[in-house]
């Protein structure tokens, strides 16, 4: 008989109607940006903010900000801005940060550790780490932020006794599928996987790669097209042979205009 899941999801607002089914990916995936920049305007007691600011705050342009906000039905006043507080609600209501959201973390090596220490593992985060898994036995038994990093063969115990909903891989790429295998099976919907591996899962699992090396090598790109156009910049502007043999004779005279004296 399967062990039913304790319900460990703490909300701290009011169930209001969600938006979210009418807001486009993209919106979604700019809406936390949005949220880290509130939050430190908050925090820096800024109480009002015009759209321009806003969005220079989040690294967006104000049209865009103003067209993602819309979807939330947040219009601001115009000639005073948005109420930081009121579109910190809205959007932390529609991307569910103000739910105490608990994790299982499988695979707590360099990156897992980084990862379990993170402030986005805290009360403004919305995310709250309730389980660090690991497969190495030098670490099984330790603590990291007060929780105990347990023994990943107990994984689908752990995950039923926890109440976890969400799952972040960071294991080697070797066991990221076995890993994604239980979880999904324990009854984990929401997986966010940091290897390469791209994981197999059933169509109603939502799963999102982090792939460091892959963002990396984005960024080569952009620096290697960077560097073609200081190439090919050079080569447009060095002078052609015929130029550079008639300016590096040394035999070569060049014939000045005849002056004819003034009578």
């Amino acid at each position: 008989m399967p062990v039913e899941k304790p319900s460990r999801i703490v909300s701290h607002d009011p169930v209001l109607p969600s938006r979210s089914s009418r807001i486009p990916e993209a919106t979604i995936a700019r809406l936390p940006g949005y949220l880290r920049a509130l939050n430190e305007l908050s925090d820096s007691g800024v109480a009002t903010i015009s759209s321009g600011e806003l969005a220079e705050t989040a690294g967006v342009n104000s049209a865009q900000l103003r067209k993602d906000l819309s979807h939330l039905g947040s219009y601001g006043t115009r000639g005073v801005g948005y109420d930081v507080e009121f579109l910190r609600f809205q959007i932390g209501r529609e991307i569910g940060a103000a739910t105490d959201w608990p994790v299982v973390l499988v695979g707590v090596g360099n990156l897992g550790t980084a990862l379990a220490r993170s402030a986005d593992f805290g009360a403004r985060g919305g995310f709250r780490i309730v389980a660090l898994v690991d497969v190495n036995p030098a670490v099984i038994g330790t603590e990291i932020g007060g929780v105990t990093i347990t023994d990943q063969a107990d994984l689908e115990q752990t995950v039923h006794s926890t109440g976890a909903v969400i799952g972040v891989i960071s294991t080697p790429d070797w066991a990221a599928q076995e890993v994604c295998d239980v979880l999904v099976r324990s009854g984990i919907t929401s997986i966010l996987n940091f290897s390469s591996t791209v994981l197999i899962a059933p169509e109603a699992i939502a799963v999102r790669k982090v792939d460091l090396g892959q963002e990396l090598q984005i960024l080569a790109y952009h620096e290697q097209r960077k560097l073609d156009a200081v190439r090919r910049q050079h080569r447009e502007s060095a002078p052609t042979p015929d130029q550079a043999a008639h300016t590096s004779d040394p035999n070569l005279t060049v014939p000045t205009p005849s002056r004819r004296s003034a009578r």
